[in-house]
């Protein structure tokens, strides 16, 4: 019979919040798929169609959400997946600390395309 693997502990912190990262990455992803692939095609997208989008409080609060979200999934994941392959001591240090600065610096360049996207900010 097969064991039940998982990268994460049960019942920590990090699983928790890899699975409700999880689900709402999915909610946003097939909004955006049905907003931009069915509503609008991509063909009929213009910047100024992007910019009255991020215009609106609503779906520039939900875009730096699914910034955030995203980052901090996919860093997760990858962490975990090195964890699970045994790298320990100042070699994980080291990976998480360059991961956490990555994800400092895709967030800032994320929040300020979306301020040059708004005209709100």
């Amino acid at each position: 019979m097969a064991e039940r693997y998982s990268s994460f502990q049960d019942g920590t912190q990090r699983w928790l919040w890899q699975r409700i990262t999880a689900a709402f990455l999915v909610v946003v992803l097939a909004f955006h798929f049905f907003l931009l692939h069915f509503v609008n095609h991509a063909s009929e997208v213009t910047f100024g169609m992007s910019q009255a989008r991020m215009s609106e409080w609503t779906y520039l609060s939900l875009m730096v959400l699914f910034l955030v979200t995203a980052t901090f999934h996919g860093v997760n994941g990858v962490y975990n997946a090195l964890v699970n392959q045994g790298l320990t001591g100042q070699k994980l240090a080291a990976v998480k600390w360059t991961l956490v600065v990555a994800s400092v610096l895709l967030i800032v360049q994320g929040l300020r395309t979306a301020a040059a996207w708004s005209t709100l900010v």
